[in-house]
């Protein structure tokens, strides 16, 4: 049973409840839009419809929770879904099994990240799960807007207080001030950026709210060490008790490589023949095989390290546990830095320097990025300014040979009056 008039709070509220059944009062101005009285006394409004021949209901929400004027608005947009031929149930259904940001972090996680470095790996994961799961975990992937891309990059750029030591015993900690983090926040936004696209390529929307992300300025750093502060450090290597870990040095100084590469190289990825090094796919940034020219120097610390390391033992710097390289040296450099004078430098620094010097000898940015392993040009190009060095040794070797300098010219002004 079934009546129908106008639907105000006084009609919902003192509507009683019916023993053994319950029924439906319709209201007299939308059709289908009517509050339904349980016989428990537990009211909620509903809506009626019909399409593709089919009758169904819609329920819009509970009494009180949901107002007459708010169930009433609600009635006029399923109506209007309804006149376009869109089924307000289907589409609810479609909300509820479209995927989530949590979802999508997932995938990510599973599908895309293998195919990284371990440590880009880990750095992607904490990022997902510590920064963007907590915000977004629960939105839907085609909720995610711009603003809310940006409200997310500005908190992260904000930073956040952080356990500080103040002393090297690691029991010994305080909380440090907000320390502002742009870098890192820019990092993020490549990562959401990344996600998106693979989003799209999911079909799970169908474009990227992280696309133009306001990116904060960088100061890349560069630091290259001046032949004093080498032959200071060669000479602190030298003296080192610890001559693993100055061999770990030496091979980043001679090569250029990443310490991660050198750490993790193996001997067989040496060809003293033809004096070259391959490094694995695994091991380099670009995940691509790169394959360098090794001096002789670097030949002859291979063969050394051959006569160290245990029997059978493949890695060139074996770690303190079997059959494992080389774990950590960060400990060991802070004892070089101070030893050579040289410190807040950092070991990727060396590799800097060995651009540098490779620029000083001549090299082109072209052989400097192959030696390097950049698989952009634009990343190289950081070293281009060294090259004023040489063009300006050029331009003062052709005015030596010119020889005479510029004769000062009077003007006739000048001899006029002087005459």
């Amino acid at each position: 049973m079934s009546s129908r008039l106008k639907l105000n709070e006084k009609t919902v509220r003192d509507a009683t409840p019916k023993p053994g059944r319950d029924y439906l009062i319709f209201d007299n101005e939308i059709a289908g839009f009517a509050i339904r009285i349980y016989r428990s006394g537990s009211r909620a409004f509903t809506m009626d419809y019909r399409i593709n021949g089919r009758q169904r209901r819609y329920r819009i929400g509970p009494w009180p929770e949901w107002t007459v004027v708010a169930a009433r608005d609600r009635a006029k947009e399923l109506r209007r879904q309804v006149d376009a031929g869109i089924d307000p149930h289907t589409a609810r259904d479609l909300q509820r099994t479209s995927p989530t940001v949590c979802d999508l972090i997932d995938r990510y996680i599973v599908e895309h990240l293998p195919r990284l470095a371990p440590r880009s790996q880990a750095d992607h994961t904490s990022m997902m799960r510590k920064m963007v799961e907590p915000a977004w975990g629960t939105k839907l992937v085609t909720e995610v807007t711009k603003q809310d891309v940006a409200l997310l990059l500005n908190e992260v750029a904000k930073g956040r207080a952080r356990p500080h030591k103040k002393k090297p015993n690691n029991r010994a900690r305080k909380l440090q001030g907000v320390k502002s983090t742009p870098i890192r926040a820019n990092r993020l936004g490549q990562v959401l950026r990344k996600m998106f696209n693979l989003a799209i390529e999911w079909e799970m929307r169908s474009d990227n709210p992280a696309q133009k992300f306001y990116e904060r300025p960088e100061n890349s750093r560069e630091r290259f060490l001046s032949l004093k502060e080498i032959k200071r450090l060669a000479e602190a290597l030298e003296r080192a008790q610890d001559q693993r870990g100055a061999a770990v040095i030496r091979m980043c100084m001679l090569t250029g490589a990443r310490v991660g590469e050198v750490r993790t190289a193996r001997f067989e990825d040496f060809n003293l023949e033809f004096g070259s090094w391959s490094k694995p796919a695994a091991t380099t940034k670009q995940r691509k095989i790169h394959r360098i020219p090794i001096s002789a120097e670097v030949a002859q610390l291979v063969r050394q390290q051959r006569l160290i390391v245990p029997k059978g033992c493949p890695w060139l710097f074996s770690g303190d546990t079997p059959g494992q390289p080389v774990k950590e040296i960060r400990r060991f450099w802070l004892k070089m830095q101070k030893e050579a004078e040289i410190e807040g430098v950092r070991i990727h620094d060396l590799r800097h320097t060995f651009a540098s010097l490779l620029v000083s000898g001549g090299a082109s940015l072209e052989m400097i990025g192959r030696l390097l392993g950049h698989t952009q040009m634009t990343t190289t190009q950081r070293y281009a300014h060294l090259m004023d060095s040489p063009l300006r040794e050029g331009v003062n070797a052709v005015a030596s040979i010119i020889g005479a300098g510029p004769k000062l010219v009077h003007s006739r002004d000048e001899e006029s009056r002087t005459a």
